[in-house]
């Protein structure tokens, strides 16, 4: 049975007919159960690195080109804190080692980045506030495998940071899968636009969370974020008042304006790349953005695996006390281009913005892209009522808790491709894949810590330099 693909409708009139007959739910789970013949469930269980395995620390210098050298350091010095981290500042790493594990040969639009700490609440544009894939740098379409392994190995080596029992890291990542899986099924026998619609409350969620403490830490901050105010708390610490026009404040080598040097020059590729960037928006959000002006950008340091790369934040006022931040971040090919499709945006910014729009149940109303003579774009606003997850603060019970949250978000995500029923026959309703996937989650983690080690040894001989915030 040759792969289910989307039918053409021909013909008018009364002599109009699809081109062929519809594949039915049945016949994609049977296809995706039949691809177990060639990719064992079991064999997603082994890990050992190849022979010409590419050194470590020389992937990560690779990632370095193309930064801003001076920030590189400031990178090193947050992969270093622990081998959790390192692994956050590593998708090229991973990239370049899940090419060679097998898959079941299905490919759907992935994260390309999905570890523990990419996932997060947030508000959508009516102002609900929903558990989703929160960063998707190296979306691309890709196996939907490797997401679920980057994602549970995050889980083995986010638990060992903490200092969990061995088994408790090891189930975190079973739990993750299982909740995948489980998922994945419920998907298959939605509607496509059920599938579509639905998404993850956070007021669903809290009810269900196990711990109280936990609970009410969720809950305050939740009541936080829906009181934030742009203008009572990101507008006071991020800006200031310059001979009369307000600026966004300098604190180096985090936030910072670029040189005097060229500094009419760059403005103006910065109103070019932004007119570009309002082009990109749907025209009631032309409109909207419209009503704003613009008034200052500067570089902004952001996360772990973006450290270096062109970051800002865009300063925009609709009057004194209405002001509107964006943030840029530079739009760099995916880490897993050169082992899957190159996909069809000729803007690496419109790549990523395609990838939220097809994972993420709700998207930013500013998401954008655009271009300049520094490279490629998206954008998006800074802080919308974003919650990000307490890990370190996680107790066992909670981190595995939030593990199937994780999964279930995933399973959502996945599942928006349409291929949801083409997975759930390859996974089937035993366990047999969650156990593969746990097994491999620990071993890749043991492969992480021994790299890490490298990068250490790196970075106290001197090859590597760390620059300490």
């Amino acid at each position: 049975m040759t792969h289910p693909v989307a039918t053409e409708a021909v013909g008018i009139g009364n002599d109009w007919h699809p081109s062929e007959p519809l594949i039915h739910r049945d016949e994609r789970l049977n296809y995706g159960k039949k691809l177990r013949e060639k990719t064992p469930r079991s064999d997603h269980a082994i890990w050992s690195p190849r022979a010409d395995r590419p050194d470590p620390v020389t992937l990560l210098e690779q990632s370095n080109v193309g930064r801003m050298q001076q920030l590189v350091p400031v990178r090193h010095a947050r992969m270093m804190e622990s081998p959790f981290a390192f692994y956050r500042g590593t998708a090229m790493n991973m990239a370049a080692d899940l090419a060679h594990t097998p898959t079941s040969g299905i490919d759907v639009q992935v994260c390309g980045d999905c570890h523990l700490l990419n996932f997060g609440a947030f508000a959508t544009p009516e102002r609900r506030m929903i558990f989703d894939i929160n960063d998707l740098d190296e979306t691309l379409k890709a196996p939907w495998e490797w997401d679920v392994k980057r994602l549970a190995a995050s889980f083995v080596l986010a638990g060992r940071h903490n200092g969990f029992d061995e088994q408790v890291a090891m189930e975190s990542a079973y739990r993750c899968v299982e909740a995948y899986r489980e998922r994945t099924q419920q998907y298959s026998e939605k509607t496509v636009l059920e599938t579509w619609y639905d998404r993850i409350d956070v007021e669903d969620l809290l009810p269900t969370i196990h711990d109280e403490e936990t609970k009410q830490r969720a809950e305050k901050r939740l009541e936080k974020a829906r009181e934030h105010s742009v203008m009572a708390k990101e507008f006071p610490e991020l800006t200031t008042l310059t001979d009369g026009f307000v600026r966004i404040k300098d604190n180096p080598p985090l936030i910072f304006h670029w040189a005097d040097e060229g500094h009419h020059a760059q403005w103006k590729d910065i109103l070019r790349g932004f007119e570009k960037y309002r082009e990109s928006l749907q025209e009631d959000r032309r409109e909207l953005l419209d009503r704003f002006q613009l008034m200052d950008i500067a570089f902004k340091v952001v996360g772990v695996g973006s450290v270096g790369t062109l970051c800002g934040i865009v300063l925009l006022m609709a009057s004194d006390s209405d002001p509107l931040f964006l943030q840029i971040k530079q739009a760099r090919a995916s880490v897993l281009e050169p082992y899957a499709s190159k996909g069809h945006h000729a803007n690496h910014g419109e790549r990523i913005v395609h990838g939220y729009r097809m994972m993420q149940a709700a998207s930013d109303i500013f998401l954008g892209w655009t271009e300049g003579v520094n490279g490629q774009f998206f954008i998006r606003q800074l802080k919308d009522m974003k919650i990000k997850p307490l890990v370190e603060m996680f107790t066992p019970k909670v981190m595995l808790q939030y593990a199937e949250w994780c999964g279930w978000t995933l399973a959502h995500a996945h599942a928006r491709s349409g291929k949801a029923a083409e997975v759930a026959g390859y996974l089937g309703k035993s366990d047999k894949f969650d156990t593969a996937i746990a097994s491999f989650s620990v071993a890749y983690a043991d492969q992480v810590e021994q790299d890490f080690g490298k990068f250490i040894a790196a970075i106290r001989s001197g090859k590597l330099e760390v620059f300490r915030e």
